[in-house]
């Protein structure tokens, strides 16, 4: 560690996402965390990989590296920020948000074991559930996201809750203490996907969470120009899932994370941007006459706003909402829209819209997105960083041309 490491304190987020806890030399006293692109390290000797392997095995360590699968100095330095960021004693990083949830559950499930979901998590995590986990022997249930129907789900053989808080796209925001309580009565693991609202947001750990999952993807990285996932909580619970991405390999590149620990270093400023501009569309969304209903956890109409209050520090930029009409209006005024993109995804600089029934939804039987609420005038809205006042000016000029 170098000679000017700051010293240990209960820095800000802002801080512990440029700076970390503590500060590890860089090669050639580099600022920024160098992109160390190599696939393996070499020995000198073969006695120096004796030593290697033999110190490994008794949990020391002589030197970092020995394939690029195990480990990559500019991964490593982006999971000390990121764990630094969430209040996590380990980061680890993954290739895609879908590879992080997907590996960790994968670690932690058991043949003849039960699994539940809150029924509004993430289209994928879902589709995981319903069609690959039968073929492990795995059980599922889809629960309401609630303490009480997560309660009533347990079963004897249950061993993980997974949820999300928001979720995604109506943003439901669950009572994670109670469902930590409920978890710990019964000795499951609680798992949380918190991309929505971002480590600057909510911190599931301070409040017993076990593992929480984020899609760098979106908020942490930024910019919509990269593709990463991140499982944090204790180092000891972690190693089994450390062994898994060594097996796997789902690894991110040292350019990837070099793009992710960048975006970090502005996560603090960009997040209260995200969080001023969720809240002020939602409210003139809200109002507007030609909307029907608006979900947004800083609104007082949305059924979570008391424990979002509760538990975080704003409510980010996602805003979803139903348009009076139907498919045709809907298309109507998202073809008007000229600052957001029509795209998936969310959590970048540019701004961005979806009509959930198509983008997200469409290989779904029409009577299934009904019964799950993807109906054709349900438009979810992911605000980038621009003007504010641009950003209603161009919703309220796409909302008049309906």
């Amino acid at each position: 560690m170098s000679k000017k490491s700051p010293k240990s304190r209960n820095w800000n987020p802002a801080t512990l996402a440029i700076h970390g806890t503590g500060r590890l030399p860089k090669a050639h006293y580099a600022v920024s965390t160098p992109i160390v692109h190599t696939s393996n390290y070499y020995f000198d000797t073969t006695a120096e990989v004796y030593e290697f392997m033999k110190a490994k095995g008794v949990g020391r360590v002589v030197r970092e590296h020995e394939y690029g699968r195990y480990g990559n100095p500019t991964q490593e330095e982006t999971e000390r920020k990121l764990a630094a960021v969430e209040g996590a004693e380990r980061a680890i990083l993954f290739s895609t948000g879908m590879a992080a949830v997907i590996l960790t559950l994968m670690t932690y499930m058991r043949p003849g074991g039960h699994i539940i979901f809150t029924n509004d998590c993430y289209r994928q995590t879902r589709d995981f559930a319903t069609n690959l986990l039968a073929k492990f022997g795995i059980e599922f249930s889809l629960v309401d996201p609630s303490a009480s129907a997560i309660e009533e789900a347990i079963r004897p053989e249950t061993n993980i809750i997974f949820t999300e808080s928001p979720t995604n796209p109506y943003l439901r925001c669950l009572d994670l203490p109670a469902v930590v309580k409920v978890a710990r009565r019964h000795k499951v693991m609680t798992v949380i996907d918190a991309t929505l609202a971002t480590p600057y947001n909510i911190k599931p750990l301070d409040m017993g969470v076990d593992i929480v999952i984020h899609s760098a993807t979106k908020y942490l990285g930024g910019h919509n120009d990269l593709l990463a996932g991140v499982s944090l909580g204790k180092h000891g619970l972690l190693i089994d899932l450390y062994k898994m991405q060594r097996m796997i390999g789902a690894v991110p590149g040292p350019v990837t994370c070099f793009l992710l620990e960048r975006g970090l270093k502005t996560l603090a400023l960009r997040m209260e941007q995200h969080n001023n501009a969720g809240l002020a569309v939602a409210q003139m969304l809200e109002s507007h006459p030609k909307i029907e209903k608006v979900w947004y956890p800083g609104l007082a109409s949305h059924p979570d706003h008391g424990i979002a209050k509760d538990q975080m520090k704003g409510s980010g930029s996602v805003v979803t909402f139903l348009l009076k009409g139907g498919d045709k209006e809907t298309r109507q005024f998202i073809d008007s829209l000229e600052l957001f993109l029509i795209t998936p995804s969310l959590g970048g600089s540019e701004s961005l819209v979806t009509q959930m029934s198509t983008m997200s939804f469409f290989d779904y039987p029409e009577e299934h997105r009904r019964e799950i609420g993807m109906v054709d005038n349900l438009v979810r809205l992911a605000l980038g960083l621009e003007d504010v006042a641009d950003l209603m000016d161009d919703l309220n000029q796409a909302l008049e041309k309906v």
